[in-house]
């Protein structure tokens, strides 16, 4: 025979547990931080400009395993420059984590500028290997300027493809060899 206490018991005990599963799930899912979300925005903003200048893009990120979007990043040099941005990595069509990239750069350059970049990963390895730390984009890998049927054009190199479309200034380098990145997850 069952009490009332019993019944409550075991009511306030399964209350209690689907409250602490919840909050469990929710803790380890937590959602972005509002800076976060804000450049989680302006990577989806971003990757609009991109498909309404080139549909194809489209297509492409879906060839893709996964893909970072740097809404802005700003380079500057006279002889010896550098580059800067923060980022977003999307595994099959969702933001997993913020991306930061550096960039270093000797030689024949001159002048600033902002732009914005979109890194196509064709095969998981660089993709892991981002997250993992351990990568930095080869002098190998050129960049294809976002313009009207730019995917049409790019290809794939080591399992990266680079796009990029200026936002303003002039520099007088188009180089995306030696950018390096560091990742943490959302």
């Amino acid at each position: 025979m069952r009490t009332g206490i019993s019944r409550g018991l075991r009511v306030g005990l399964a209350a209690t547990l689907a409250v602490a599963t919840v909050g469990f799930a929710r803790t380890s899912h937590a959602a972005p931080s509002p800076k976060d979300a804000e450049l989680i925005d302006e990577a989806n903003h971003t990757i609009a400009v991109y498909q309404r200048t080139d549909p194809g893009i489209e297509q492409f990120l879906r060839r893709g395993v996964g893909y970072v979007v740097f809404p802005g990043a700003g380079k500057g040099g006279l002889g010896i420059g550098g580059a800067h941005g923060t980022g977003v990595l999307y595994e099959n069509g969702a933001p997993v984590g913020k991306v930061t990239m550096s960039q270093v750069t000797i030689g024949a350059q001159a002048g600033g500028q902002e732009f914005s970049e979109i890194i196509v990963f064709q095969v998981p390895k660089p993709m892991n290997d981002l997250k993992g730390g351990n990568t930095s984009l080869a002098a190998q890998v050129s960049a294809v300027a976002l313009t009207a049927g730019a995917s049409a054009k790019a290809k794939f190199r080591n399992g990266v493809a680079v796009f990029t479309a200026t936002k303003g200034g002039l520099m007088l380098e188009a180089s995306v060899g030696g950018q390096k990145f560091s990742f943490a997850a959302f």
